[in-house]
């Protein structure tokens, strides 16, 4: 503003000096510019005075204003900032709390690694996986049947033929005995699998799985299928989902030749599934036994009550009879009765008459 000031008053001296110069040459007027000159110094001071106190006074104003928006927005600033800084509070926090689930998680995984790479120990070994199968067939029917349900059930059952069989169920007719054995192919399976093995590789030991499982099919069948002994059937199980769904998929050649033979292939789900059934049927079976002993006690009762409806009718005839003859008797006595007190009206009325 005192730039513009300075400004005007530059130009106004200018146009006064213009002026100046173009009254020097009339003498007369000399007196009236002087005059002049100091009224526009005067009034130029004047101006400068009110102009300077009117920019004071706005920009007061605006001071003011300005300092209230401010104000409002500091406040403004201030509230964003605390949401802002609640919000991230609370994000920083739910963060902590993932990464402590993370680093649990991560535990788990590095427990599970050495549970899986025990496992995999386990698993190498033909004995040691026996017994893994064996195990996870007994966890299976006790889940089902009950802990040492020896009236349903036997692990490591001994037949007459001198086979043992990793369990044997017992179920009534037309089921019968039917024993279920573990088998658990797994080397073969595993190259014929794995995708970095050569083809080659992979069809020699595909061949080799296949040959394991017939080997497997008919040690089951000839050993644990024995007439008049056990069903007619027997059953085979993988303790592996992934080897019992490669079978379904790709190998029905296997599925088939088992079937002939009588022996049904399950893995822990289908087997579940199945002894399921069994069950279903077995508490069908008994059901209907009670049913049976229930319709013969009703047929004796019944044979017991035709007597009983016989031996009343005959009671109730005799009562009827019976309450005929008191009916009778009762007539009688009535006329006796009424006899009796005839003859004694008759007996005072001709006393009274002789006296």
């Amino acid at each position: 503003m005192e730039i513009l000031i300075i400004l005007l008053l530059i130009i106004i001296i200018s146009l006064l000096i213009v002026l100046i110069m173009k009254m020097k040459n009339n003498e007369s007027t000399a007196d009236k510019l002087r005059k002049i000159e100091t009224d526009i110094v005067k009034e130029i001071g004047e101006f400068k005075n009110d102009f300077i106190r009117d920019i004071n006074d706005d920009f007061s104003t605006m001071n003011d204003k300005i300092d209230y928006r401010l104000r409002l927005i500091s406040e403004k600033v201030n509230e964003r900032l605390d949401e802002n800084f609640e919000k991230s509070n609370k994000t920083f926090t739910a963060v902590l709390e993932r990464l402590s689930k993370i680093d649990e998680a991560q535990k788990k995984i590095d427990s599970l690694s050495s549970d899986i790479i025990s496992l995999q120990g386990i698993l190498t070994d033909k004995k040691t996986r026996g017994i893994f199968g064996e195990v996870n067939l007994e966890h299976i029917m006790s889940n089902i049947f009950g802990q040492n349900n020896k009236k349903i059930y036997q692990m490591q059952y001994s037949f007459i033929n001198g086979t043992i069989a990793d369990c044997v169920l017992f179920a009534p007719e037309p089921l019968g005995t039917i024993a279920i054995d573990s088998k658990f192919p797994l080397e073969n399976y595993q190259i014929m699998v794995d995708r970095n093995v050569s083809n080659e590789k992979r069809i020699v030991a595909e061949k080799l799985f296949k040959n394991d499982m017939k080997k497997h099919i008919d040690d089951i069948s000839s050993k644990y299928i024995i007439p008049g002994v056990t069903s007619d059937q027997a059953i085979l199980f993988l303790p592996a989902e992934a080897i019992f769904a490669e079978i379904n998929a790709y190998h029905t050649e296997l599925l088939n030749y088992a079937y002939k033979k009588r022996v049904w292939i399950t893995s822990p789900t289908t087997l579940i599934s199945t002894l399921t059934t069994i069950q279903i049927i077995m508490k069908n079976i008994e059901r209907d036994k009670y049913a049976k002993v229930i319709h013969n006690e009703l047929s004796l009762l019944d044979e017991e009550f035709k007597r009983y409806k016989d031996r009343w009718d005959k009671l109730y005839r005799s009562i009827e009879t019976v309450s005929k003859d008191v009916k009778d008797i009762h007539t009688t006595t009535e006329k006796i009765t009424k006899r009796f007190n005839s003859i004694n009206k008759v007996e005072i009325n001709e006393l009274e008459y002789n006296d």
